[in-house]
C-alpha cells in the first residue's frame, strides 16, 4: 500500500446508482496537492470509515442531509494526521477526527475537526467503537430503547459495529440478548465471543420460528438495523410497551420500488396501537451534545475492563474503497469496515 506525497487522489460519485451500487458509479481522480493558507491545515487521511448511510447519500431522493453531487468526493469520516499547519491550535503530527471523505488529503480551516493529540492508541477505533457507531449504539439503546434488567433485547445486524455494541451494552445493563446475523460463523461469534444469549441466522428457512423459540417471553426492545423480512418476524413477538429504536434499514437501501405483496401498514399501525409500541427513528447527528461525554467515559471504561469487545475488518488502499463498500451493503463484512488509506506514522 502506498500513498502519494505530491498529489491528492479522490474517489468521486461518477453517476447515481440504480439499485445496488456498481463500480461504474465511482471514479478515481487525481489533483494537485493543496497548500494551506493562513489559518488552515493540510490533513492526510490514514483511516476511512465505510458505513451503510453512504448509500443514501449517493441518491438524490429527499433525505435528512443533502446528497453527494455528481463529481463530488464521496463523503465519509476519517482519522487523519496533520502534515502541514498554519493554524494556532494544531501541530504537525497531531491526529484529528475529520470528515475528509474518500481521498488522501483535505485542506481544512478546522471546522468540524476534533483534535486527538499526537499520541493516539488504536486510531481507527475513533471511527468505530469510540466513534459514531459506538455512540449510535449507546444513545439509541440506552435513551430510546430504555432497557431494563431481565428484559429481552433483540438486535439485528448483531455482529456489525453498531449491533455488536448494542448487544454488549444490553448484557451490561442486565438484559437477555438475542442477536440476528447472516450466517453460522457470525452467529457463533455473537454467542461465543460477545456473550449474547442466542443468535439466529436470518438466512435460515425457518428463521421466524427460530426467533420465536429464542424469545419465549416476547421482545421488550428491538434495535432495528435491517428491516424487511427480519422486521416481519420481529413484529408479532413485540410485547406491550416494547421500544424500537430505528437506526437503519439496510435491507432496503438498494430498493428501487416498494416491496411486493399486500399493504402491511395497517398491521403495523394496529400493533403499535394495541401494544402501545414506541417506534422511534433517530439520526445520530442530532444527538451530539451532553450525552457524548457520558458515552466516551463509559465506553472507554468498558473497553478497558474487557466488558466490550470490538472487531474490525481493515482493507488496505483507497482504490479498494468502492468494492469494499459494495460488499458492505451485501453483508460481506465482519465487524467495523475501515479502509487504511495511508501509513500510521
Amino acid at each position: 500500500m502506498s500513498q502519494p506525497t505530491d498529489k491528492n487522489r479522490r474517489i468521486v460519485l461518477a453517476c447515481r446508482p440504480e439499485g445496488a451500487p456498481a463500480a461504474a458509479n465511482f471514479r478515481l481522480e487525481e489533483e494537485p496537492l493543496p497548500q494551506p493558507a493562513e489559518g488552515q491545515l493540510l490533513l492526510r487521511s490514514v483511516y476511512l470509515s465505510l458505513d451503510p448511510y453512504m448509500r443514501g447519500r449517493m441518491s438524490d431522493a429527499p433525505s435528512y442531509v443533502e446528497p453527494v453531487q455528481i463529481g463530488e468526493t464521496m463523503v465519509g469520516g476519517t482519522v487523519s494526521k496533520v502534515v502541514e499547519s498554519r493554524h494556532p491550535d494544531y501541530e504537525v503530527g497531531d491526529w484529528v477526527l475529520a470528515y475528509s471523505g474518500w481521498q488522501d488529503y483535505e485542506l481544512s480551516d478546522s471546522t468540524g475537526l476534533t483534535n486527538l493529540g499526537a499520541d493516539l492508541q488504536h486510531p481507527s477505533y475513533t471511527l468505530g467503537v469510540l466513534g459514531m457507531p459506538g455512540f449510535t449504539a449507546y444513545k439509541g439503546l440506552l435513551d430510546i430503547g430504555e432497557p431494563k434488567p431481565g428484559e429481552t433485547l433483540v438486535v439485528a445486524a448483531a455482529t456489525g459495529p453498531v449491533g455488536a455494541t448494542v448487544g454488549q451494552i444490553g448484557r451490561i445493563v442486565g438484559c437477555r440478548v438475542v442477536g440476528i446475523a447472516g450466517g453460522a460463523e457470525k452467529c457463533r461469534y455473537a454467542v461465543d465471543e460477545l456473550g449474547f444469549d442466542a443468535c439466529i441466522d436470518h438466512r435460515a428457512e425457518d428463521f421466524a420460528e427460530q426467533l420465536a423459540a429464542a424469545c419465549p417471553d416476547g421482545i421488550d426492545v428491538y434495535f432495528e438495523n435491517v428491516g424487511g423480512e427480519v422486521w416481519d418476524a420481529v413484529l408479532p413477538l413485540l410485547n406491550d410497551f416494547a421500544r424500537v429504536p430505528v437506526c437503519g434499514l439496510v435491507s432496503q437501501y438498494n430498493a428501487t420500488s416498494l416491496p411486493e405483496g399486500p399493504d402491511r401498514s395497517g398491521l403495523l399501525m394496529s400493533q403499535a396501537l394495541v401494544k402501545r409500541l414506541k417506534i422511534q427513528g433517530f439520526i445520530i447527528l442530532d444527538h451530539y451534545g451532553p450525552r457524548l461525554d457520558d458515552f466516551q467515559r463509559d465506553m472507554s471504561a468498558w473497553l478497558a475492563a474487557g466488558k466490550i469487545k470490538y472487531r474490525e475488518e481493515i482493507v488496505d488502499g483507497l482504490e479498494k474503497a468502492p468494492q469494499a463498500f459494495m460488499g458492505l451493503l451485501e453483508g460481506g463484512n465482519f465487524g467495523k469496515l475501515v479502509v487504511r488509506v495511508g501509513a500510521d506514522n
